[in-house]
Order: structure tokens, then sequence, then C-alpha cells
């Protein structure tokens, strides 16, 4: 059975269950909405089952096509990997894993420098909290967020100290006189963060603190709730220059004490065919953070 359904067909087949439209999959692939509808019915018939339940308004996809497209997604993302893995251009392509706060906050605003500095080379980002598998080859940088554990094979780097304080917006740093009126405001908590309110209050010797007004998963979203007055993060920075260069943020306090470590690392193999632009990209990005 899996001899009679021909790659192309199962291409067109996703493109029209991904878009779920017989239309816009022929727009994708430069075919007619004819020539689609024809390979899918061929593909139906070669199968023996139904994919798409069909009505005059649109195409919904069956059981047996929910199953399939997940399949043939999974499929051809690997053989998109696999085409990228040995493409002679690979060597100015730099995949970069990131923890999703550095993505957002500072890297992103950083990188039209390292494209224009490097001409003709790529670079790919991709978000998460995970630490980047260097063995699949997916990735020839990690960005994380703490130290990685595991350094006998890979160059680590830190990316500079970062100070953690209370941010807040200049409207609500109004009615902060001294650290004892945070009680009266509501503290922002980002979740992941090492540092946290109890920390912070007691390098301070204020005491327990209130219990957050709200918490987040993500510095980013923290450090906006914070520009957009709805409280009092604790955040980096280093995270929060833009807000802070901008004047969105600002530290209501000058004289309070302030909790400072390294909290992001830059990491990459100590070999490989991609250790030379990792590391030029590695040196371009401390000379932006120091």
């Amino acid at each position: 059975m899996l001899q009679m359904a021909s790659l192309s067909a199962v291409r067109i087949f996703e493109a029209a269950a991904r878009l779920a439209s017989f239309r816009a999959a022929a727009e994708e692939l430069h075919l007619s909405p004819s020539a689609v509808s024809h390979a899918i019915a061929k593909l139906e018939r070669d199968l023996g089952i139904s994919l798409f339940e069909r009505s005059t308004r649109k195409v919904t996809l069956t059981l047996a096509g929910q199953t399939l497209l997940s399949h043939a997604s999974n499929a051809f993302e690997e053989l998109r990997r696999g085409v990228e893995m040995i493409s002679s251009n690979k060597t100015h392509l730099l995949r970069v894993h990131c923890a999703p706060s550095y993505a957002a906050q500072v890297l992103s605003a950083r990188l039209p420098d390292f494209l224009a500095k490097n001409a003709g080379v790529e670079v790919r980002v991709a978000a998460s909290t995970n630490y980047a598998r260097f063995v699949d080859g997916l990735f020839d940088v990690d960005i994380v967020y703490g130290e990685p554990s595991n350094r006998e094979d890979l160059i680590v780097v830190p990316l500079g100290e970062e100070i953690i304080s209370p941010l807040c917006s200049p409207k609500m740093a109004e009615r902060l006189k001294n650290p004892r009126d945070l009680a009266r405001l509501p503290l922002i908590r980002s979740d992941l963060k090492r540092i946290q309110w109890i920390d912070w209050f007691e390098l301070n010797n204020l005491g327990p603190p209130p219990l957050p007004a709200m918490s987040f998963d993500r510095s980013f979203l923290a450090v906006d709730a914070a520009a957009n007055g709805l409280g009092v993060a604790l955040e980096s920075n280093t995270l929060a220059r833009r807000e802070l260069d901008s004047g969105r943020l600002v530290r209501p306090f000058s004289n309070s004490r302030d909790n400072r470590y390294i909290g992001h690392y830059l990491a990459y193999p100590k070999a490989g065919s991609q250790r030379r632009l990792s590391k030029i990209f590695a040196d371009w990005l401390t000379s932006q953070v120091f």
C-alpha cells in the first residue's frame, strides 16, 4: 500500500490538510485546484480510505486524515532537516537555540548587527527552555539560562553579570519612597527565575515579602507587565535593557542592595564543522553584552 502512495501525492495531501483548503494548497504548490483535487482523490483510492470529509464550503479531515497528517508533517520536517544537513551552504547557516526571554529581549534586537558584519550568513533561532542536544545536529549554538551541566565537550562562555532589582513604570515609582513601600503595591513573580522576591527582601533585611499579585513563566512577559503598569517586577537589567533605556521601566530605589549573578551562558561544541562560525557568533555576542 505504501508503494502505491507517491511522495508527491502525500506532499499535496499534507499541504491541503495543513491549510484546510484545496485552493490554498494549490497556490502554495503552484498547481491548479483541479490537480490538487485529483491527486488527493487518487491517493484515497490507492489507500482505500477517505482522508477528507467534503462539503460545498470546506473540507475537513477524517480521523484517518488526521493520523496521516501527523506522520506526514513529521516526515517532511525530517526530510527538510536531512537536506539542510548535507547542503553545500551549511557552513553559512548558523542554527541557534536560545532561552525564550533572552531571544526576545536581547538577541533579536542585536542580530541585524551580526548579519551586517557577516554577509552571506543565515541565522535560524529556535527558543525553548530545554537545553540543545548537539549530538543530533539540530543546533550549532545554545544560549541557556543557568550554567550547562555537561561541559565536557562544550566551549561555555558566560554572558556577563546581571543585576536583579525591582523594576516598575515611572508612574508607579512615584509611590515608592523606600523598599518597605513594596508591601503596598502588586508584586510580579517570574516563575523560572533563580532569584526570587524572598531573596531580594532577605538581602535588604525586609523580612518575608508579600505574596505576588501575578506570576509569569517567562521573564519577557514579567518585564512587559511591569512596563504596562501592572506591578513591580524583580528582573534582570540585561533582559529589561530596552525598557530601561526607553524609560518605560525604572529602578525605583537608588540605595537598595541588588542581587547579582551570571544568568546566561553561550555554549557550542569543541569540535565540528560549525565550530569556526559558532566562535565568530560567540565573540560577537560577548562584545555586545559586555
